[in-house]
């Protein structure tokens, strides 16, 4: 999780530490936040089961668990911890 605070002109991150002008700043679109989740979802279950995110991502689009599941329920999923997530990933 990256902690931010704005000073004038700049913001500073604590991971890693650097400052970016506001002016620099992208704005993301819904769908690639949504998306980035996606991927998220995909590496900490991989992470989780020791196998490769290549693997996860086979068997998750095999089931339609991208497509009927996260990307539907984002708005839900997103809320919960880490560790939350994960386990409903392994649980589908």
């Amino acid at each position: 999780i990256l902690m931010y605070s704005i000073l004038p002109k700049m913001m500073y991150f604590s991971l890693p530490i650097t400052a970016v002008p506001l002016d620099k700043l992208i704005e993301l679109s819904h769908t690639e936040i949504v998306l980035a989740f996606a991927a998220f979802c995909i590496e900490s279950t991989a992470r989780r089961l020791g196998k490769s995110y290549q693997e996860v991502c086979q068997r998750m689009k095999k089931v339609r668990m991208i497509d009927d599941y996260i990307i539907p329920c984002y708005d839900a999923l997103h809320t919960q911890s880490r560790e939350r997530v994960t386990d409903d990933m392994i649980e589908y």
